[in-house]
This record gives structure tokens, C-alpha cells and sequence, in this order.
């Protein structure tokens, strides 16, 4: 799937991190992404998700499990501004209907929502539609990382009453007690974890209105810089998307969006991109889905890629994924 939501790169990093006591090249795991190593420090860390989700699948490749680590890593001082308007909301409800109206600035790839449930709350997480190849793994990272953000708030672990999971309960299940101490069942309807109703009520102990106020202003204004730039992004992976076979280039993209080719370049510079790494992104996807085809020919593909020699095709997939084409379809 192609996407053109942004995100930042606390995900990639702590995936970098994670595997770095291990002597794991970086290169390894961001190979195929688009992102280099002096990326990460970056004063704009905004990135795409398709880019955040090539490390994550590098990483999943190297451990299936990874997920529930990686989860129990992302503490709510991660989000950034967001974050810290949770820590300094009133009640530990309020934080958590705080952060449902800003899905964008926290990353996820689920709908989220609070469902009463007499004197339950199910947190749940449902409504997938990204890589099925990666569905366990960001239903893992996503209900972990939400389990931790809650204990975050309180200062002391959320008691849980239950929690279920949509996938079939994987060959390393038994980790997942480690996050949810409680009754657990997997092939449910969703992915949640169920606390009394009663916590909604707890005052925080980080509570500070004159902050609250100041970062939810600040995440409001940053969500529709967000949000806008999503839309622009989507705009133009939809031009480019179109037009694989005979990129129209910088200048003729920039007309295609009514605007300059500065300005094009300027906006892409902006969330951390280039003409050049939007188009190699988009390349990658489609030549990855050509050739799970194996009736489609490699230098057929090359051609739909828009590139006049199959060779030069299989220099730049070697570049963006590390194996030639071949052996990536073996």
C-alpha cells in the first residue's frame, strides 16, 4: 500500500536502537526506506509511513516479535508536543479523549476509540487497512505502546481487567503477559485492553492547566499543519503513482501542482523528501507487487518502471532493497 501520511522518527530510531547492542549495521535495517543514517538528526524528523514501515519490516524479518519490544520502548515522552499535553492533562480521561482527537501527531495505523462496557473501558484498536504482512506486528506495537503511554500518565502500571487481539495467537504469545497481566484471548473482533471506568476519574499527578493549554493549542495548530501537508503528499504520490512509466520530472510535476519547481522542492525538502527519493519510493512499491507476479517477466517490469534498460532497473532495486529483483522474487 502506498502511503501519504507523515509521521516522525522515534519509530525508526528505536528500531536503530533496539538492534544496535546487537551490532546490526543501521544500513541494514534502513535499507529499501529511503532514509539515511544522517537523517535522524534532522531538526524536522517528519518521514512517510511507507518509510517508517520498510525499517519496521526489515526489523520484524531479523525478529517476528520485535512489536511487543519495541511497544514497551515508546513511553509517551515520544510523541513530542502531544505527549506532553497528555502528561499535563487534568484527569487520566481527559488525556485519553485528548489523544483520540489527534490520531495523525500519534502515529497510528488504527482507528481508535474508548468503548464503555458497564464498568469496564475497552481502549481498542481496530480498522486496519496497511500491510497484511505486518498486521501483527503493528497491532503488537500499537496496543504495548498504548498499555505504556497509559502507565506513563498514571505513574504506576493501568490494572487491566481483559484484553483481546483480532490475530491468532502467535508461536511467542507467552511475551505477551509481560504488558497485559490479565485474562487474555486472541481472534477477536478487535485489539483492546479493559480497565475499570472508575481510572477515567484519576486526577494526574503532572496535571498543570497553564501547560495543558499551551501544548494543546500547540498540537492543534501542528495537526492541521499535519493534516494539510498529508493531503499535499497525497496529491502529488497520486500524480507520480500515474505517471511511473514516463515521469514527468521535477518541472513538469511542479506544473501538474501549480506551482514553481522552487516551491515543489522547497515543500518536498520540508517533510524530509526529494522529487528524486518520491519517486524511488513509489518505484520500489509497485516493482515489489510486480514481481510477487512471477508470469510478469522482469524486464516488462522495468518498462512499466520507466526505466529504458532492464539493467539499470536492476542496479537501482539492488539500491533500494539490498538484493537484486531475482532473488527478491525467490
Amino acid at each position: 500500500m502506498l502511503h501519504s501520511h507523515l509521521t516522525t522518527l522515534n519509530a525508526v530510531s528505536l528500531v536503530l536502537n533496539t538492534f544496535k547492542s546487537e551490532g546490526l549495521s543501521s544500513e541494514a535495517l534502513l535499507a529499501g526506506s529511503g532514509i539515511s543514517p544522517a537523517d535522524l538528526s534532522r531538526a524536522d524528523p517528519r518521514i512517510t509511513t511507507s518509510q517508517e514501515m520498510q525499517v519496521c519490516a526489515n526489523a520484524v524479518a531479523l525478529r517476528e516479535e520485535i512489536g511487543l519490544e519495541l511497544g514497551r520502548r515508546m513511553h509517551v515522552s515520544a510523541y513530542g508536543m502531544l505527549g506532553y499535553a497528555l502528561l499535563s492533562s487534568a484527569t487520566f480521561g481527559d488525556a485519553l479523549r485528548l489523544a483520540l482527537q489527534y490520531p495523525a501527531l500519534l502515529g497510528t495505523l488504527f482507528h481508535l476509540q474508548l468503548k464503555g462496557d458497564g464498568e469496564r473501558i475497552w481502549f481498542s484498536a481496530s480498522h486496519y487497512t496497511d500491510s497484511p504482512a505486518l498486521a501483527v506486528f503493528n497491532a503488537e506495537l500499537c496496543m504495548t505502546s498504548l498499555k505504556v503511554i497509559c502507565d506513563d500518565l498514571l505513574g504506576h502500571p493501568l490494572p487491566l481487567l481483559a484484553a483481546r487481539f483480532a490475530h491468532p495467537a502467535p508461536r511467542y504469545h507467552h511475551g505477551y503477559a509481560e504488558t497485559f497481566d490479565c485474562p487474555m484471548h486472541f481472534e477477536a473482533c478487535d485489539h483492546a485492553f479493559a480497565f475499570d471506568k472508575a481510572w477515567l476519574d484519576q486526577p494526574l499527578p503532572l496535571a498543570d492547566p497553564v501547560t495543558h493549554r499551551a501544548m494543546a493549542e500547540r498540537c492543534r495548530v501542528q495537526n492541521l499543519e499535519f493534516t494539510g501537508r498529508q493531503a499535499w503528499l497525497g496529491r502529488i504520490r497520486q500524480l507520480l503513482e500515474a505517471q511511473l512509466a514516463d515521469a514527468p520530472g521535477l518541472d513538469g510535476l511542479a506544473r501538474q501542482m501549480n506551482c514553481s519547481a522552487r516551491t515543489l522542492r522547497r515543500h518536498l525538502s520540508d517533510v524530509g523528501s526529494s522529487y528524486q527519493d518520491l519517486l524511488d519510493q513509489l518505484r520500489f512499491e509497485r516493482a515489489k507487487h510486480l514481481l510477487a507476479d512471477k508470469q510478469v517477466p522482469i524486464y516488462r517490469i522495468a518498462e512499466t518502471l520507466g526505466f529504458s534498460e532492464t539493467a539499470s532497473f536492476r542496479h537501482a532495486f539492488v539500491r533500494w532493497s539490498g538484493v537484486a529483483p531475482s532473488h527478491f522474487r525467490a
